[in-house]
């Protein structure tokens, strides 16, 4: 999931439930039960406060690209 990924929250009252959709054509769908939302956001919420002390915020995704020597490829 990324910030500009579309969401919408739905309360499905009559089912005691709430339902996430992620995207727009075929979104995936997440449904939470009432219960267990608090669970849900506390996870979150400590999955948020954890990247938050190793490193600031990035926007987007990010791609580990190793540099290596003409050398090093056995191109010489």
């Amino acid at each position: 999931m990324t910030a500009d990924l579309p969401m919408r929250v739905d309360p499905l009252a009559f089912a005691g439930r709430v339902e996430v959709r992620f995207g727009n054509a075929f979104p995936a769908v997440l449904l939470v039960d009432h219960a267990a939302l608090p669970r849900l956001v506390r996870g979150l919420t400590e999955g948020q406060a954890a990247l938050e002390q190793v490193a600031p915020p990035k926007a987007g995704r990010h791609v580990l690209v190793e540099e290596v020597d003409d050398d090093a490829t056995g191109e010489g």
